[in-house]
């Protein structure tokens, strides 16, 4: 067997620390296997730009990778976009001639990894003739989805904000209702659908995709990508899945100890607490609020509330947010934490028996590999079909009806928290958690799903020092 020659990789995440963390996953599993690694980070001088301290805080915790940044000028801070997606790829594409300058700089670049909204960073790669793969950070059903939706759109009745309840089919998926399609997609006649149709047509232009799954738990969505179901009359790129690689444990209070919501885990029974968080831009209406803090208080059920103050409201406690008398009635059995709090641990904590999550496919994952039964109520871009998968495919998790309303009342956050703590239904879903959770882990050992996938796609790494010969920048 030929012995694998150490490789220089550079990463490219989208704008935002949201979209570097997993990067930071990826980066360490080349690291070892042996590779070197380098990330280069956009960093233009308008909003969502990545701060100074958050990359001091990322390059210490992970010394052995190179953070780069990339300065870009100023896009877009003047001009009114329809969509913040739309100022994302502006920012980006601008970034492509400092991504060629840096590339240039290196002194051997074996492979560009780009984040799935870096498409443009495809013609940088092929200036430099440097083999491009997509890391994909979401569902492998949601780019099964998007791989086919350039094909399947334009001959779909209307867009799909007008299709309502209409049932759509994918290859490898089970069927979606319009309403639930990325929110990128709803309006085929917006602009920022149309670049997302301009992107997804693009993607098989890459060499492959490395995805944060594994092979059992979406094997569907899998074998139609690779039987060439979802780009008809066109070749798919070899799809690689390497995960799950979910997001290190961070346990420091601001005090730099354990976080205090762990403590306060530590006092209650087994399986008795209800999780709800909703990821760094989950924010919900004083409305809202109020009917989660009802339906929690009826439920009976301890819990553990993760709450971002409305938009509207600027106080710096959430008291003001919360019914009258809320936090006092349920001292005995909640705990609420403002803002954040240390989810992989939480998750892990013997204590908590149900997980109430906006369906970010990084929360899934710490969901399945803690081998917690998941409450979904999605938000925003594409969770409303990881909803799909966690609900219909995977069936380890349930909706919240109304989600899609503006108020989820009170008595379905009731029904749903003892739905799944209580009744038979649950059970069920609690039953088969544990193979999922048993097959995450068994993916990543050695001669696992996603170690074998990693060193294939690894293998086609080494064939590209032939193919596309040495890469002297």
């Amino acid at each position: 067997m030929a012995v694998m020659t150490r490789k220089t990789v550079v990463l490219y995440p989208s704008l935002g620390v949201g979209h570097l963390n997993p990067m930071v996953e990826l980066a360490k599993l080349f690291l070892r296997r042996g590779h070197a690694v380098v990330i280069a980070v956009v960093n233009p001088p308008d909003k969502d730009a990545v701060t100074a301290h958050a990359m001091a805080r990322l390059a210490s915790a992970s010394p052995d990778i190179t953070f780069r940044l990339l300065p870009v000028p100023s896009c877009g801070k003047d001009k009114h976009y329809s969509h913040s997606v739309l100022r994302t790829m502006d920012v980006l594409r601008a970034a492509n001639a400092a991504l060629l300058e840096f590339l240039r700089a290196l002194p051997v670049v074996d492979a560009l990894v780009v984040d799935m909204f870096c498409v443009d960073a495809l013609d940088v790669a092929a200036e430099l003739a440097i083999p491009a793969y997509f890391f994909f950070a979401s569902a492998v059903g949601d780019l099964a989805v998007m791989l086919h939706l350039p094909y399947y759109y334009p001959t779909a009745p209307s867009s799909f904000k007008d299709m309502g309840e209409a049932v759509l089919h994918f290859p490898g998926v089970p069927p979606i209702r319009a309403l639930d399609m990325t929110t990128t997609m709803l309006d085929r006649e917006s602009e920022v659908a149309k670049e997302r149709l301009r992107q997804y047509m693009r993607m098989p232009e890459a060499r492959g995709f490395l995805a944060n799954s594994f092979d059992w738990l979406e094997s569907r969505a899998l074998d139609a990508l690779r039987h060439g179901l979802c780009t008809p009359g066109r070749s798919t790129p070899p799809v690689y899945c390497i995960g799950p690689l979910v997001l290190p444990g961070q346990t420091a209070g601001s005090a730099g100890g354990r976080h205090a919501c762990l403590e306060w885990l530590d006092a209650q029974p087994e399986r008795s607490v209800v999780f709800l968080c909703f990821g760094s831009l989950g924010t919900f209406s004083a409305p809202q609020l109020g009917e989660v803090a009802r339906g929690l208080q009826k439920s009976g059920y301890r819990f553990l509330w993760v709450v971002r103050n409305p938009p509207e409201q600027k106080d710096e406690s959430v008291e003001p947010a919360l019914p009258e008398g809320f936090l006092e009635k349920t001292a005995d059995r909640g705990f609420v934490v403002k803002n954040w709090a240390p989810q992989a641990e939480v998750l892990q904590h013997r204590a908590v028996g149900a997980f109430v999550t906006h369906c970010g496919w990084n929360s899934v994952l710490e969901g399945i590999v803690s081998g917690v039964p998941m409450i979904c109520w999605p938000l925003y871009a594409e969770q409303r079909m990881n909803k799909v998968h966690v609900v219909d495919e995977m069936k380890v998790g349930v909706a919240v009806e109304g989600y899609e309303e503006e108020i989820v009342k009170a008595e379905e956050v009731e029904a749903k928290v003892r739905l799944v703590m209580a009744s038979e239904e649950g059970n069920k879903l609690r039953e088969r958690l544990p193979a999922a959770k048993k097959m995450a882990a068994d993916a990543l050992k050695e001669g696992g799903s996603s170690a074998v996938a990693f060193e294939e796609f690894l293998r086609d790494l080494e064939n590209c020092s032939s193919e596309f010969g040495k890469n002297s920048m």
